[in-house]
């Protein structure tokens, strides 16, 4: 393999993230078409990639082997011929046709592999090739599996805004923030301390979006870009679209596309350093509840002729003679009326 091949190669796995399984010629037309077109046609992950020949670093046509419904052989296996394969996807119907035979029969077993699961039988390969397409439906079943659930973590949106988002999402990049466009081009422009990628919900509220800030002599320069998403990862829509397994993958793809001279959105948190033991509350005695002093009344019945017994002074009104209290006797035996004295 060339260094310009090796490059090729390298750009590939950079547009479109997937395990590379099988590659090599390809023919290929839709049903009802009267020529074949010649590709090279790589199988990565579950995904057929035809590019326009070896060399090109961006593919033409691409087939979505999760749509596959069934694969068929148009004539017998025999070494002499060519063989050619009608392909019956979801939403659409292809041919495909090898030269060679043999390569033909390791293409039905790769893509049939990837596209069901499981090993077809009855295929004619060596051992060798046989181990191979194992090797490739374990790594195919662990990409696919869905991943486990990660504890959940809150991101808090820059404490300057007058809106508090407390958004628990499992497995989000810290530089996610759930806001518009305008906003997120605020933040990168206030803050250039804190990073220059953010990524946030798309317009649609239904897909992703990253806004980065590139700064050139000029002045800062502000991008937004689009991050589809699908059942097996997420599409980030460029001129040749690249497809990744996850949010952080789409993130790890910005970064390694700009030499890793952005960096993501990080608000910096802060810490305490001391722990303070706060001062004890004072602490009072309860307060006493004064209880009311009542005289006592002596009721007491005397005998006749004994000395009356004595009552205690009670308070009277007499605002002529300013007298405060009067004797308890007085008030019982007032002054005699004169017909009580003869």
């Amino acid at each position: 393999m060339t260094a310009t091949t090796r490059r090729v190669y390298k750009r590939r796995e950079t547009i479109t993230a997937l395990p590379l399984y099988y590659s090599g010629q390809l023919l290929k037309k839709y049903t009802g078409e009267k020529e074949f077109k010649n590709f090279y046609a790589e199988l990565r992950g579950s995904t057929l990639f035809l590019y326009t020949d070896e060399m090109h670093d961006t593919y033409s046509e691409k087939l979505d082997l999760q749509m596959w419904k069934s694969m068929s052989m148009d004539s017998p296996y025999q070494n002499n011929r060519s063989t050619i394969y009608t392909l019956t996807l979801t939403n659409e119907e292809v041919q495909l046709k090898v030269d060679n035979p043999n390569t033909g029969e390791e293409w039905r077993g790769f893509i049939m592999t990837v596209a069901t699961k499981e090993i077809p039988s009855k295929l004619q390969l060596l051992p060798g090739q046989m181990l191979r397409l194992e090797e490739v439906l374990s790594e195919e079943k662990k990409r696919q599996a869905p991943p486990p659930p990660l504890p959940y973590t809150t991101y808090h949106i820059h404490p300057s805004s007058d809106d508090t988002y407390d958004d628990a999402i499992s497995g989000t990049p810290l530089c996610f923030f759930p806001v518009s466009r305008q906003k997120a081009e605020r933040m990168l422009k206030e803050n250039t301390e804190y990073g220059s990628i953010i990524l946030r919900p798309s317009t649609d509220n239904t897909n992703y979006a990253i806004t980065l800030r590139q700064d050139y002599p000029s002045g800062p320069v502000m991008k937004n870009y689009k991050v589809l998403s699908i059942d097996t990862g997420f599409v980030i829509e460029l001129d040749a679209p690249v497809t990744v397994p996850s949010l952080g993958a789409v993130l790890d793809h910005f970064l390694k596309a700009t030499e890793f001279r952005l960096h993501p959105y990080l608000v910096p948190q802060t810490y305490d350093t001391c722990i303070d033991l706060p001062l004890a509350l004072p602490c009072f005695p309860p307060k006493p509840v004064p209880r009311a002093r009542v005289a006592p009344m002596i009721h007491t019945k005397s005998p006749k002729g004994s000395t009356p017994p004595s009552f205690p002074k009670l308070p009277i009104k007499d605002t002529d003679t300013g007298k405060e209290y009067q004797d308890a006797d007085e008030v019982l035996n007032p002054d005699p009326r004169p017909e009580d004295l003869n």
